[in-house]
């Protein structure tokens, strides 16, 4: 696979509208790649479509959708259409995501999160294939739905995977992983779940400042809001983070999140929050790369910085 090199959207405090300078910017200075997420800002389709019309060379991702807020007819639908917009230039990122976006924000219950991926993923997989689907799976039951307007090529689809058993689903029955909040370090450890000739993406969180004090400060409050999950409090048990991690979450259950946040080593803040000139920003991300992800995408933290000159300084150098 050519290695790519991405960068998060929607930039925070710029309208959509505002973005196609922005996208053309992002062409301009060597990027290969758009991703959206999809947490508690846009929708992670919309972006997309914009950026499909607007950049036609680019490759658009969305990472990820979770597979319990939209119905699996709709989903598949969805997919679809990303598609038909930007044949051969997107790809779709399926996962579980967490409890507090699925269940506290959307109301609907964080059940067996493994096999309603799975559910998911076989679903939209046969659909997009132009399969009449009518089946009771483990997680809901769909009764012969079939789109309608088929799907020339379906694109890859990679799966939100953290431990062991959702990386090997993505190595099994998807088209590779998406990776998030690890260190470059941790890499291996989750590649060697997903297996060889996969797709490996990264959103990889970037702050792009000499002041390492003020980085250290944001990416506390970033890692404090992240890893008190229970999704990723597990996944950094399993990486072997527990130790270092268990005072904040200790403080965290107690509900003293400004202790929570200062007894974050900054060891830690320093492996999972790439910080520094825009030099060692790339440094950064190029040990990611060497680890085996081959999609890295940048989510930019701009601190005293225009987004503009962040993705100019940020842009993968020849």
């Amino acid at each position: 696979m050519t290695q790519r090199y991405g960068i998060t959207i929607p930039f925070e405090g710029k309208t959509l509208q505002e973005h196609r300078d922005l996208f053309r910017r992002v062409a301009d200075a060597g990027y290969t790649d758009l991703w959206s997420a999809e947490v508690d800002g846009l929708d992670g389709f919309t972006p997309l479509t914009l950026a499909a019309a607007w950049e036609p060379e680019l490759q658009l991702g969305v990472a990820i959708t979770p597979v319990y807020t939209r119905g699996p007819a709709l989903l598949a639908m969805s997919i679809a259409a990303m598609a038909e917009a930007a044949p051969g230039r997107f790809t779709m990122g399926l996962g579980a995501s967490s409890l507090p976006i699925v269940e506290r924000w959307n109301g609907i219950p964080f059940d067996e999160p493994f096999k309603k991926t799975r559910d998911v993923l076989r679903f939209v997989t046969r659909a997009l294939d132009g399969e009449k689907i009518d089946e009771e799976f483990a997680t809901f039951t769909v009764k012969g739905f079939k789109l309608a307007r088929p799907v020339t090529h379906r694109p890859p689809i990679l799966l939100g995977a953290l431990r062991p058993g959702m990386l090997r689903l993505a190595g099994t029955e998807a088209d590779g992983a998406i990776l998030n909040w690890l260190s470059a370090s941790d890499v291996p450890t989750c590649t060697e779940h997903v297996g060889a000739h996969k797709s490996i993406a990264a959103r990889l969180f970037v702050i792009p400042t000499e002041d390492a004090d003020t980085a250290r400060f944001i990416g506390r409050r970033m890692i404090s809001s992240y890893l008190t999950v229970p999704t990723y409090a597990e996944f950094h048990r399993w990486l072997g983070r527990g130790e270092r991690l268990q005072p904040m979450w200790d403080a965290w259950a107690a509900g003293d999140r400004k202790a929570a946040n200062a007894l974050i080593p900054d060891d830690v803040v320093d492996e999972l929050i790439i910080h520094g000139n825009y030099d060692q920003c790339r440094e950064h991300v190029q040990r990611y790369i060497e680890a085996g992800i081959q999609v890295p995408t940048l989510a930019v933290i701009p601190i005293g910085v225009d987004i503009t000159e962040a993705i100019a300084g940020l842009a993968p150098r020849p």
